[in-house]
């Protein structure tokens, strides 16, 4: 019978594949373009690169989606009623008190990241502490907090990194292909081996959206509001915030599709969602059907 402890596991099981994976596809890129170009030194670098940013990923992701948030650290006294919310929750669900981010953008949002909850992190927007009453705003922390009880943050937070550098790398060696050389002779065996190439890497980008699909799952959105409602033993704030927040319809200005899925609600509008690249990333359940299994008090199957 499947519990939230096996959820746990099966978010730790689910990062270490996504990083050995990231380690086969990155060394398999370097030993083609090695053979091309018929240089080891090629192969090592590829080799040491994937090593380093696996550790890189594991260790400093949190600081990376902050960064890349806009986010900046609060304390007590600047914001004591949000800082009592999640510290009273945090005692609640018997998890170490996360740090508290901002974001200075008028979107109703928030979002949960960090490798485990002793090295956690929380952060809203401006905007959602601005349209939220207390219960409400009790509802969407006690949503992130069960993303860090259920490590799923650690996951979505890695995942931002290597298929964000997977893509750089691809492009990398993808130019090199074009401009460096490699085995040429007469009978254009070399094009033939560049047009392969060029195939390869081009696939690999999809592949690395597939992944992510993959690792970052429609059921850890209601798994989570979930385990918000039985935290707060109040789904009504929970599904009163998501209202809130999608009627709203305003974008954050800093945010990219790989980390879209990081956000308890989607970051873009329904406009910015028409074109097909946009929708491939869309990771959020329709707000719809959220709102009425909280209301239901149950969570489907999905």
């Amino acid at each position: 019978m499947a519990t939230l402890y096996t959820h746990q596991d099966s978010n730790i099981h689910r990062t270490w594949f996504l990083m050995a994976v990231f380690f086969v596809v990155v060394i398999a890129v370097g030993w083609g373009v090695s053979w091309y170009f018929q240089d080891t030194v090629i192969l090592y670098i590829a080799v040491a690169f994937s090593l380093f940013m696996n550790v890189y990923a594991y260790w400093y992701s949190d600081k990376i989606v902050l960064r890349m948030a806009g986010a900046h650290p609060v304390d007590r006294e600047s914001h004591r009623e949000l800082w009592n919310i999640v510290e009273n929750l945090s005692i609640t669900a018997g998890l170490p008190m996360p740090r508290v981010y901002i974001i200075d953008d008028q979107s109703p949002n928030a979002f949960a990241t960090g490798r485990n909850p002793e090295h956690a992190v929380i952060a809203f927007t401006t905007g959602i502490l601005g349209i939220l009453n207390r219960t409400e705003l009790e509802g969407v922390a006690a949503h992130e907090l069960s993303h860090i009880g259920d490590k799923d943050m650690l996951i979505s937070t890695v995942v931002v990194v290597l298929v964000g550098f997977l893509t750089i790398i691809s492009d990398f060696f993808l130019r090199i292909s074009f401009f460096g050389g490699g085995r040429r002779n007469n009978n254009g065996e070399g094009a033939q081996l560049a047009a392969i190439l060029v195939v390869v890497l081009v696939v690999i980008a999809p592949i690395a959206a597939s992944l992510m699909q993959l690792a970052i799952s429609r059921k850890r959105e209601f798994l989570a509001d979930a385990s918000g409602a039985l935290l707060t033993r109040y789904p009504e704030g929970l599904a009163s915030a998501l209202e809130k927040i999608s009627s709203a319809n305003i974008p954050l200005r800093r945010v990219s599709n790989a980390t879209a899925h990081l956000y308890i609600a989607d970051p873009f509008t329904k406009k910015q969602r028409t074109g097909f690249f946009h929708k491939l990333f869309m990771t959020h359940p329709p707000v719809e059907e959220r709102i009425a299994a909280l209301r239901g008090n149950k969570i489907e199957d999905r």
